[in-house]
Protein backbone atom coordinates (compact mmCIF):
# COMPACT_ATOMS: atom_id res chain seq x y z
CA UNK A 1 0.00 0.00 0.00
CA UNK A 2 1.58 3.34 -1.43
CA UNK A 3 2.11 6.30 1.30
CA UNK A 4 -0.12 10.15 0.91
CA UNK A 5 1.48 13.47 0.87
CA UNK A 6 -0.74 14.92 2.91
CA UNK A 7 -1.19 11.33 5.52
CA UNK A 8 1.79 10.23 7.15
CA UNK A 9 1.56 7.27 10.00
CA UNK A 10 0.84 9.52 13.11
CA UNK A 11 -2.09 10.75 11.23
CA UNK A 12 -3.20 7.03 10.25
CA UNK A 13 -2.83 6.08 13.98
CA UNK A 14 -4.93 9.43 15.33
CA UNK A 15 -7.72 8.13 12.89
CA UNK A 16 -7.68 4.68 14.14
CA UNK A 17 -7.89 5.48 17.50
CA UNK A 18 -10.18 8.63 17.50
CA UNK A 19 -12.55 7.71 14.60
CA UNK A 20 -12.24 11.42 13.19
CA UNK A 21 -8.63 13.17 11.65
CA UNK A 22 -9.15 16.18 9.68
CA UNK A 23 -7.14 16.70 6.45
CA UNK A 24 -6.04 19.82 5.36
CA UNK A 25 -6.53 20.79 1.78
CA UNK A 26 -7.00 17.67 0.32
CA UNK A 27 -10.29 18.57 -1.75
CA UNK A 28 -8.80 21.69 -2.64
CA UNK A 29 -8.09 20.91 -6.43
CA UNK A 30 -11.71 20.50 -6.68
CA UNK A 31 -13.63 23.21 -4.86
CA UNK A 32 -15.36 24.95 -7.96
CA UNK A 33 -15.75 21.75 -9.20
CA UNK A 34 -18.32 20.48 -6.19
CA UNK A 35 -19.71 23.74 -6.21
CA UNK A 36 -20.88 23.21 -10.24
CA UNK A 37 -22.15 20.33 -9.09
CA UNK A 38 -23.77 20.53 -5.86
CA UNK A 39 -25.72 23.67 -7.75
CA UNK A 40 -26.91 21.15 -10.74
CA UNK A 41 -27.98 18.59 -7.69
CA UNK A 42 -30.50 21.55 -6.42
CA UNK A 43 -31.38 22.68 -9.54
CA UNK A 44 -32.14 18.77 -10.17
CA UNK A 45 -33.21 17.27 -7.17
CA UNK A 46 -32.40 13.09 -7.56
CA UNK A 47 -34.53 10.51 -5.87
CA UNK A 48 -33.24 10.50 -1.95
CA UNK A 49 -33.60 14.37 -1.90
CA UNK A 50 -34.99 15.53 1.22
CA UNK A 51 -35.62 19.10 2.72
CA UNK A 52 -35.12 18.71 6.50
CA UNK A 53 -37.74 21.33 7.91
CA UNK A 54 -40.84 21.00 10.25
CA UNK A 55 -42.98 23.50 11.54
CA UNK A 56 -40.99 26.70 13.57
CA UNK A 57 -37.86 26.02 11.47
CA UNK A 58 -35.86 28.89 9.91
CA UNK A 59 -33.66 28.59 6.75
CA UNK A 60 -33.31 25.34 4.63
CA UNK A 61 -31.51 22.31 4.88
CA UNK A 62 -31.41 20.54 1.76
CA UNK A 63 -29.27 17.29 1.65
CA UNK A 64 -29.36 14.18 -1.17
CA UNK A 65 -27.34 11.31 -2.11
CA UNK A 66 -26.42 8.73 -4.60
CA UNK A 67 -25.99 11.13 -7.59
CA UNK A 68 -22.57 10.59 -8.45
CA UNK A 69 -23.37 8.34 -11.59
CA UNK A 70 -25.53 11.43 -13.43
CA UNK A 71 -23.31 14.72 -11.99
CA UNK A 72 -20.35 14.52 -13.60
CA UNK A 73 -18.56 16.96 -11.21
CA UNK A 74 -19.00 14.35 -8.67
CA UNK A 75 -17.71 11.23 -10.53
CA UNK A 76 -14.42 13.31 -11.37
CA UNK A 77 -14.03 13.88 -8.05
CA UNK A 78 -14.87 10.65 -6.63
CA UNK A 79 -12.89 8.46 -8.88
CA UNK A 80 -9.86 10.66 -8.58
CA UNK A 81 -6.57 8.65 -7.28
CA UNK A 82 -5.61 11.10 -5.19
CA UNK A 83 -8.99 11.02 -3.24
CA UNK A 84 -8.88 6.75 -3.01
CA UNK A 85 -5.33 6.88 -1.82
CA UNK A 86 -5.86 9.22 1.07
CA UNK A 87 -8.29 6.62 1.72
CA UNK A 88 -6.80 3.64 1.37
CA UNK A 89 -3.58 4.95 3.77
CA UNK A 90 -6.43 6.20 6.83
CA UNK A 91 -7.78 2.65 6.59
CA UNK A 92 -4.38 0.84 6.06
CA UNK A 93 -6.54 -0.82 3.23
CA UNK A 94 -5.02 -2.56 -0.33
CA UNK A 95 -8.05 -1.82 -2.06
CA UNK A 96 -10.97 1.18 -1.72
CA UNK A 97 -14.90 0.93 -3.06
CA UNK A 98 -17.15 3.75 -3.26
CA UNK A 99 -20.38 3.45 -1.56
CA UNK A 100 -21.50 6.73 -2.12
CA UNK A 101 -22.02 10.25 -2.27
CA UNK A 102 -24.15 13.00 0.10
CA UNK A 103 -24.99 16.47 -0.40
CA UNK A 104 -25.30 18.79 2.65
CA UNK A 105 -26.43 22.37 1.92
CA UNK A 106 -27.37 24.54 5.27
CA UNK A 107 -28.61 28.46 4.15
CA UNK A 108 -28.25 31.40 6.03
CA UNK A 109 -30.09 31.48 9.11
CA UNK A 110 -30.74 27.79 9.20
CA UNK A 111 -32.11 26.70 12.36
CA UNK A 112 -31.72 23.39 12.26
CA UNK A 113 -28.70 21.25 13.53
CA UNK A 114 -28.02 17.84 11.96
CA UNK A 115 -28.45 15.32 14.75
CA UNK A 116 -26.01 13.22 16.64
CA UNK A 117 -25.75 10.10 14.66
CA UNK A 118 -23.59 7.24 13.61
CA UNK A 119 -23.82 6.24 9.96
CA UNK A 120 -23.41 2.90 10.27
CA UNK A 121 -26.79 1.44 11.64
CA UNK A 122 -27.95 3.20 8.20
CA UNK A 123 -25.99 1.44 6.08
CA UNK A 124 -26.15 -2.34 4.89
CA UNK A 125 -22.33 -2.62 5.31
CA UNK A 126 -20.23 -3.40 8.12
CA UNK A 127 -16.32 -3.53 8.65
CA UNK A 128 -13.21 -1.73 10.07
CA UNK A 129 -12.07 0.12 7.14
CA UNK A 130 -14.37 2.59 6.56
CA UNK A 131 -14.44 6.30 5.86
CA UNK A 132 -16.42 9.15 4.71
CA UNK A 133 -14.79 12.53 4.14
CA UNK A 134 -16.78 15.56 4.43
CA UNK A 135 -15.93 18.80 2.56
CA UNK A 136 -16.80 22.22 3.45
CA UNK A 137 -16.65 24.45 0.26
CA UNK A 138 -17.77 27.70 1.97
CA UNK A 139 -15.53 28.76 5.24
CA UNK A 140 -16.76 27.45 8.48
CA UNK A 141 -16.56 27.89 11.82
CA UNK A 142 -19.64 27.25 13.97
CA UNK A 143 -21.70 25.14 11.55
CA UNK A 144 -18.75 22.21 11.29
CA UNK A 145 -19.16 18.64 11.58
CA UNK A 146 -18.52 17.64 15.19
CA UNK A 147 -17.14 14.31 16.14
CA UNK A 148 -17.44 11.93 19.67
CA UNK A 149 -13.47 11.06 19.79
CA UNK A 150 -13.75 7.21 20.45
CA UNK A 151 -17.61 6.59 19.79
CA UNK A 152 -16.47 3.96 16.69
CA UNK A 153 -15.06 1.83 19.18
CA UNK A 154 -18.12 1.65 21.35
CA UNK A 155 -19.70 -1.83 21.73
CA UNK A 156 -23.38 -1.11 20.90
CA UNK A 157 -24.39 1.18 17.72
CA UNK A 158 -26.25 4.17 18.64
CA UNK A 159 -30.19 4.67 17.94
CA UNK A 160 -30.70 5.65 14.44
CA UNK A 161 -33.44 8.12 13.65
CA UNK A 162 -35.43 10.02 11.14
CA UNK A 163 -34.06 13.33 11.23
CA UNK A 164 -36.92 15.03 10.98
CA UNK A 165 -39.84 13.09 12.97
CA UNK A 166 -36.87 11.77 15.68
CA UNK A 167 -38.68 8.31 15.37
CA UNK A 168 -36.39 5.12 15.80
CA UNK A 169 -35.51 3.86 12.24
CA UNK A 170 -35.60 0.46 12.78
CA UNK A 171 -38.29 -1.45 15.02
CA UNK A 172 -36.33 -2.76 17.85
CA UNK A 173 -34.88 0.45 19.85
CA UNK A 174 -33.34 -1.67 22.65
CA UNK A 175 -31.13 -2.72 20.34
CA UNK A 176 -29.27 0.24 20.50
CA UNK A 177 -27.98 2.81 23.02
CA UNK A 178 -29.80 5.95 23.15
CA UNK A 179 -28.76 8.67 21.92
CA UNK A 180 -26.48 10.62 24.47
CA UNK A 181 -25.82 14.61 24.62
CA UNK A 182 -21.94 14.97 24.12
CA UNK A 183 -21.58 18.07 25.50
CA UNK A 184 -23.46 17.32 28.80
CA UNK A 185 -22.05 14.35 29.21
CA UNK A 186 -18.46 15.63 28.76
CA UNK A 187 -17.67 13.30 25.76
CA UNK A 188 -14.48 14.67 23.97
CA UNK A 189 -15.58 16.20 20.76
CA UNK A 190 -13.45 16.99 17.92
CA UNK A 191 -14.07 19.85 15.53
CA UNK A 192 -12.14 22.01 13.72
CA UNK A 193 -12.22 25.56 11.61
CA UNK A 194 -12.46 24.55 8.03
CA UNK A 195 -11.57 26.15 4.48
CA UNK A 196 -12.79 25.31 1.53
CA UNK A 197 -11.15 21.94 0.45
CA UNK A 198 -10.40 21.04 3.96
CA UNK A 199 -11.89 17.55 4.77
CA UNK A 200 -12.77 16.00 8.21
CA UNK A 201 -12.37 11.70 7.63
CA UNK A 202 -14.44 9.85 10.07
CA UNK A 203 -15.29 5.97 10.65
CA UNK A 204 -18.92 4.81 9.44
CA UNK A 205 -19.40 4.20 13.15
CA UNK A 206 -18.15 7.39 14.72
CA UNK A 207 -20.71 9.79 16.36
CA UNK A 208 -21.25 13.24 14.71
CA UNK A 209 -23.57 16.08 14.12
CA UNK A 210 -23.55 19.52 12.86
CA UNK A 211 -24.86 22.76 14.14
CA UNK A 212 -26.93 25.21 12.88
CA UNK A 213 -25.97 27.86 10.10
CA UNK A 214 -27.39 30.73 12.29
CA UNK A 215 -24.97 33.00 9.90
CA UNK A 216 -25.30 35.41 7.07
CA UNK A 217 -23.04 32.75 4.53
CA UNK A 218 -24.25 29.61 3.30
CA UNK A 219 -22.56 26.55 4.32
CA UNK A 220 -22.33 23.36 1.24
CA UNK A 221 -20.54 20.23 1.97
CA UNK A 222 -19.64 17.14 0.06
CA UNK A 223 -19.50 13.22 1.42
CA UNK A 224 -17.86 10.85 -0.50
CA UNK A 225 -18.32 7.24 1.89
CA UNK A 226 -15.92 4.96 0.99
CA UNK A 227 -14.67 1.35 2.38
CA UNK A 228 -11.57 -1.22 2.20
CA UNK A 229 -10.34 -4.50 2.20
CA UNK A 230 -12.91 -5.91 5.18
CA UNK A 231 -16.28 -4.41 4.53
CA UNK A 232 -18.84 -6.99 3.85
CA UNK A 233 -22.75 -6.89 3.23
CA UNK A 234 -24.82 -6.95 6.17
CA UNK A 235 -28.66 -8.34 6.63
CA UNK A 236 -30.44 -4.85 8.72
CA UNK A 237 -33.86 -4.78 10.70
CA UNK A 238 -35.52 -2.90 7.47
CA UNK A 239 -35.13 -1.17 5.12
CA UNK A 240 -31.77 0.93 5.31
CA UNK A 241 -30.64 4.69 3.87
CA UNK A 242 -29.67 4.62 1.40
CA UNK A 243 -32.08 1.71 0.22
CA UNK A 244 -30.14 0.44 -2.64
CA UNK A 245 -33.19 -1.45 -3.19
CA UNK A 246 -32.72 -5.01 -5.10
CA UNK A 247 -28.93 -5.61 -4.85
CA UNK A 248 -28.91 -9.77 -4.74
CA UNK A 249 -26.05 -9.52 -2.22
CA UNK A 250 -26.19 -11.68 0.34
CA UNK A 251 -24.52 -11.78 4.20
CA UNK A 252 -20.70 -11.40 4.46
CA UNK A 253 -20.30 -10.63 0.63
CA UNK A 254 -18.08 -8.29 -0.31
CA UNK A 255 -19.96 -5.25 -1.93
CA UNK A 256 -20.73 -5.40 -5.93
CA UNK A 257 -18.69 -3.74 -7.57
CA UNK A 258 -20.57 -3.14 -10.57
CA UNK A 259 -22.74 -1.05 -8.14
CA UNK A 260 -19.78 0.17 -5.71
CA UNK A 261 -17.00 0.20 -8.04
CA UNK A 262 -12.99 -0.41 -7.01
CA UNK A 263 -11.42 2.93 -7.09
CA UNK A 264 -7.42 3.76 -8.69
CA UNK A 265 -5.56 4.30 -5.94
CA UNK A 266 -2.77 6.97 -6.72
Amino acid sequence: MAGHPLIDGAMADDFERDGAVVVKGLFAPFVELLRTGIQRNMDEPGPYASENFKPGDTGRFFDDYCNWRRIDEFERVVRDPRIAGAAAALMRSKTVQLFHDHVLVKEPGTSRATPWHQDAPYYFVEGRQTVSFWVPLDPVTDATLRCVAGSHRWEKPVLPIRWVSEEAFYADPNAYLPIPDPDAEGMRVLEWPMEPGDAVAFHFSTLHGARANTGASRRRAFSVRLVGDDARYVQRPGRTSPPFPDHGMVEGQRLREDWFPALTLS
